[in-house]
């Protein structure tokens, strides 16, 4: 039971009264960190040192300096008296927020960051497992505050020494809040099945099949935190890929709300480019490149560039005398090297490292010992470097795949047994020139780069990567995926039903194994924490057309408001919509067929209204074609002609799924033409 309203101001004004002493205290830790960098400036190190000490105080200064206003805590434990389950704790009480704040350095610290271990039990104590908590508190903060104690306008309190439930009446209202602008972290609202995924072990690979408004997205980027909370915040050890930059904008302010600004956010299509895309292929040529048999014609077409029969004898100059190999020897190094299928980088160093070993031999044979540093010269040595020319040269991925793709001799030698005829057909570029200098590459001629690239030298990894919308990768992209976090873990976040890529995801086993992840284990997620019920309903009229073996998301929150509205030009009707929708709190999505979207653009610019990007802060209606509507979400949406949306693509019913569970309030569906059949019957439902 919430306490009397006397009371209630009371506790009230003692947690302002907490909150204004965390305040001064945060101040002082920025003004300390300031302090250390200048001091840290003037200590005697060595090189080395200095530099990483430096570094180390001014990457905390920023930190400190970078921290976003608002709320300093959302929750508070008291753990019970006794040892038990609260052990080392009991009798503590610690105050929750998304940073740690410290007072004097012998004291306990005034807010414990949220990754914390002894956290854990703020998210996943219950009444029949309490982890040792007797209040679980947590506060109701003034939407949109900076941070001013005033702010703090409510609380409320869940007594699990005494079983109580609590009602959640803070969290639900924290969740269903309207949305203006990017994502917002949930670090106030994580429920207990999202802190054990985000709390897994660093390097554990996890699956998350995460039905719409499950919070998937959500829990990838708080582990993406949590990761680095443990290790020793490297933000440049993490790699969040994201399907679009729209989406990127969408969660951009995520992680630096969390404290972590070192985070690099890109696409694969980014995070692989070695060119800009000048070119454009057709459908069924993109289908081909980026099938995972193009891997092995790949492989066989760089190694084709390896001739060990091409051998000729070697001689080195050695002052007066002249060294000599001959032909049959260098032919058997380049050929045991290539049996070895090492990185053709590597493998082309080892074979003049053999080679200069070779020479060596000879020249100790006559003039006795000779140094590591003589044979790396040899190594090295002009001499040595034609000799490889003939049996290892070098080769550059844009070198490979220009010949591959302008000789049609060379690719039926590198596809014999892998691809068809007519595939191989599909692939030959004509009157495309030979030699890179001067090609033009597509989107997913890059993804071919990449891969050859990978077969040449390793690419620089991360310790961890979180990929969202992961259903969509094509199996080469995955491959690009797995070459970066080789000896890394991974987070693979996606739902099937919302595949809409020619190549998405029948199932999570065989992209995993793309991955190089066969051992991840596949978590579902079916409550959307952010769906409402009426909305959800009516998505999962689509779901047994979707052609995956999903449970249909279910939705804790009641109510929500849905409707399906029959109109005769439902472009023009878009606009009284809009205006309807405008009368309530949040943020707006229009959301059409890509031509339809340019039209409606222009109709409610002209009206008047100032219009967001995908994933952008400024305006409170966005109007995006459906391609782009995958990961975000707003409080109204209008979906306009499904029927349309559904032609635009092959895969239409999972685009219109995508569609339809964007609303985390309310969902208005326009339409002239019939309704898809699994919608048809559909009729306005408010709650």
């Amino acid at each position: 039971m919430p306490p009397p309203d006397d009371a209630m101001h009371d506790v009230l004004q003692q947690e302002r009264t907490y909150h204004d002493r965390c305040r001064a205290a945060l101040a002082a830790m920025v003004d300390g960190a300031d302090r250390q960098v200048r001091t840290g400036e003037d200590v005697s190190a060595s090189g080395a040192d200095a530099e990483v000490l430096g570094h180390g105080l001014r990457s905390r200064a920023k930190e400190l300096r970078e921290m976003p206003a608002g709320p300093l805590f959302f929750g508070r434990m008291e753990f019970a008296p006794e040892a038990g389950a609260a052990g080392g704790h009991a009798g503590q009480a610690y105050h929750v927020g998304r940073a740690r704040i410290s007072g004097e350095p012998t004291e306990p610290p005034l807010v414990v960051d949220w990754r914390a271990p002894v956290c854990r039990a703020f998210y996943q104590a219950g009444p029949g497992d309490p982890l040792g908590l007797a209040v679980r508190r947590r506060f109701g903060w003034a939407a949109g505050s900076l941070g001013d104690s005033a702010d703090l306008t409510a609380l409320e309190d869940e007594r699990l020494d005494a079983g109580q439930a609590g009602g959640g009446r803070i969290v639900a209202e924290e969740i269903e809040r309207p949305r203006t602008g990017p994502m917002r972290d949930i670090a106030a609202t994580i429920q207990p099945g999202q802190d054990a995924l985000i709390r897994a072990a660093p390097a554990v690979s996890l699956c998350v099949q995460g039905a719409p408004g499950t919070g998937k997205t959500a829990v990838g980027l708080h582990r993406a935190a949590y990761l680095l909370y443990g290790d020793g915040r490297r933000g440049g050890s993490l790699l969040v890929l994201g399907p679009d930059r729209g989406f990127l904008d969408h969660i951009a302010e995520v992680l630096p709300s969390l404290g972590e600004t070192g985070v690099r956010q890109t696409t694969v299509e980014e995070e692989i480019a070695r060119h800009p895309v000048t070119a454009e292929d057709g459908r069924r040529t993109t289908a081909v490149k980026h099938d995972p048999r193009m891997a092995e014609v790949l492989r066989r077409a760089l190694w084709t560039r390896v001739r060990p029969e091409r051998a000729t004898p070697l001689v080195v100059p050695d002052g007066a005398r002249r060294l000599r190999v001959g032909a049959e020897p260098i032919a058997r190094i380049a050929a045991g090297v290539r049996a070895g299928e090492p990185l053709y980088d590597v493998g082309r160093e080892r074979v003049a490292e053999r080679v200069a070993a070779l020479v060596r031999a000879e020249a100790e044979r006559g003039c006795g010992p000779r140094t590591d540093g003589w044979t790396r010269r040899i190594a090295r040595s002009r001499t040595v470097a034609a000799a490889l020319r003939e049996v290892w040269p070098r080769a550059t991925p844009e070198e490979v795949l220009a010949e591959l793709l302008s000789g049609p001799a060379l690719l039926a030698e590198a596809a014999r047994g892998v691809l068809s005829q007519a595939e191989q057909a599909v692939l030959v570029r004509a009157g495309a020139p030979r030699q890179a200098r001067g090609a033009r590459w597509s989107g997913a001629d890059l993804v071919l780069l990449d891969e050859v690239a990978g077969l040449i030298e390793r690419p620089a990894g991360y310790r961890h990567i979180v990929v969202d919308e992961a259903q969509d990768l094509s199996p080469m992209q995955c491959r690009a995926v797995a070459r970066r976090a080789a000896h890394g873990s991974l987070t693979v976040l996606g739902d099937l039903a919302q595949g809409t890529t020619p190549w998405a995801a029948a199932d999570w086993p065989g992209l995993l194994a793309h991955l190089g992840r066969e051992e991840a284990v596949v978590t579902r997620l079916t409550e959307g924490f952010r769906l409402p019920a009426a909305v959800a309903e009516l998505a999962n009229r689509l779901l047994p057309e979707l052609g995956v073996d999903l449970e249909p998301v279910r939705s804790p929150r009641g109510g929500g408001e849905v409707r399906v509205e029959r109109v005769a030009t439902p472009v023009t009707s878009v606009l009284a919509a809009v205006t309807a929708a405008l009368r309530r709190p949040g943020s707006v999505g229009v959301i059409a067929a890509a031509p339809a979207a340019a039209r409606l653009r222009e109709l409610l610019t002209a009206a008047g209204h100032t219009l967001a990007r995908p994933g952008g802060t400024q305006g409170r209606v966005t109007v995006l074609p459906a391609s782009a509507a995958k990961g975000l979400e707003y409080d109204h949406v209008i979906v306009v002609e499904p029927a349309e949306i559904v032609r635009a693509e092959p895969r239409g019913l999972h685009r219109l799924y995508v569609v339809l569970t964007r609303a985390v309030s309310r969902l208005h569906v326009l339409h002239a033409e019939p309704l898809p059949e699994a919608l048809a019957g559909a009729v306005s439902a408010e709650g």
